[in-house]
């Protein structure tokens, strides 16, 4: 199932948005590509985190 705005996993949820829309994004062609849902979230995360340094955005909210 793909995830949207709305519906996303948990540990995504301490992740700014603009780094949490592109980790959904990342994660549901993962998911489109055959990945399992576990290992699409683990790679998407990794490469929101990587895209947020890069274009310099926060990465995660405040406190956390």
């Amino acid at each position: 199932m793909p995830w949207t705005k709305e519906d996303y996993p948990d540990s995504l949820k301490n992740f700014t948005a603009p780094v949490r829309n592109k980790a959904i994004e990342i994660a549901n062609a993962l998911l489109d590509d055959g990945y399992g849902e576990g290992r699409a979230i683990s790679i998407a995360t990794a490469q929101a985190k990587e895209w947020g340094e890069h274009h310099d955005k926060q990465i995660r909210l405040k406190g956390h």
